[in-house]
């Protein structure tokens, strides 16, 4: 019979496949496989899962809860192998219910007030950088990181489209822009070359050192930006991110949809698609995170159910 160790390599391997990346799950299911061969068992059992998942004492009864849901789901296939393999049941160790804090919504004249104090950094590189990726992020809703590992040979001028390579999930996808973002993106890697001759990286954005640009510089700039530009949130609201302008994008879109009179149920996995969630239920957050979108589709609700015989 396979050992529970390679059950649990076999396991990983099926499920990266599929593209999940699991390098923390990785770590702790194989904590979990180091704990029972130490206890000398050959087999799962819900008093060692939970013995092992509750072991951090100086750790919350969240991570306890996710630690558990790691060996859950393990010992569901396990099961299919070996059947005496006891899998915990829901709920054993309830994990409270995080709070996701809304997103920041960036009005028209905030956006341009950002393109317009990202215009005037210096040296020109660094101005023409951050105003085509700040840009860039709010008519496509890319992840900030999807933005700045982008190669030249993603960013397909003549066909218009973005390709989008092992993001978030391992996933991949394709995202076409409009003639106006091209003509951007193309206006910027002509100033680019221009003002940057001993670029280092096959980045499309790239840094006044001709690299790729850095996550942690790249947040304190567009953090610096924000101050300028004189953005400012209610107490106890989340400071404006990057990450916001891809929040925006979406409920943008929705806003339009509904505007519109569309079919939204229909779209919604269209833009899933392109934003690259994984699965619609995702996207479906945006109607919670923005009163005008929850409003919006409160009102069609109420039409069809008032066309109801």
């Amino acid at each position: 019979m396979t050992s529970i160790r390679q059950a649990a390599e076999d396991y990983l391997a099926l499920r990266r496949a599929l593209g999940f990346k699991l390098k923390t799950e990785g770590h702790c299911l194989f904590g979990f496989v180091d704990y029972l061969e130490q206890a000398g068992a050959a087999r799962i059992t819900i008093e060692l899962a939970i013995a092992w998942a509750t072991e951090p004492a100086d750790t919350t009864p969240t991570w306890w809860a996710r630690r558990l849901t790691v060996v859950r789901c393990f010992a569901r296939y396990l099961q299919t192998l070996d059947p005496v393999t006891e899998v915990p049941p829901d709920g054993l160790l309830p994990e409270h219910t995080a709070v996701r804090v809304a997103p920041h919504i960036y009005t028209e004249s905030q956006v341009a007030g950002l393109l317009q104090s990202a215009g005037r950094l210096q040296p020109a590189l660094r101005a023409a950088t951050f105003q085509t990726l700040i840009g860039l992020l709010t008519v496509a809703g890319l992840r900030m990181g999807e933005a700045r590992h982008l190669d030249r040979t993603d960013v397909n001028l003549q066909t218009g489209v973005l390709t989008i390579v092992d993001s978030k999930f391992g996933k991949s996808r394709e995202v076409p822009l409009h003639d106006t973002s091209v003509d951007a993106l193309a206006f910027y890697a002509g100033r680019r070359d221009r003002l940057c001759r001993a670029i280092r990286s096959p980045s499309f954005f790239v840094s006044t050192r001709g690299t790729r640009l850095n996550s942690s510089h790249t947040n304190q700039v567009f953090a610096a930006l924000v101050a300028q530009t004189g953005i400012r949130v209610a107490a106890g609201r989340r400071r404006p991110r990057p990450h916001d302008l891809r929040h925006t994008f979406a409920v943008n879109t929705l806003l339009r949809w509904y505007r519109g009179g569309v079919d939204v149920q229909a779209r919604l996995p269209l833009l899933s698609t392109y934003i690259g969630h994984v699965d619609p239920r995702a996207t479906y957050w945006y109607l919670q995170a923005v009163p005008e979108l929850l409003a919006l589709a409160a009102d069609r609700l109420e039409q069809h159910l008032g066309d109801l015989p």
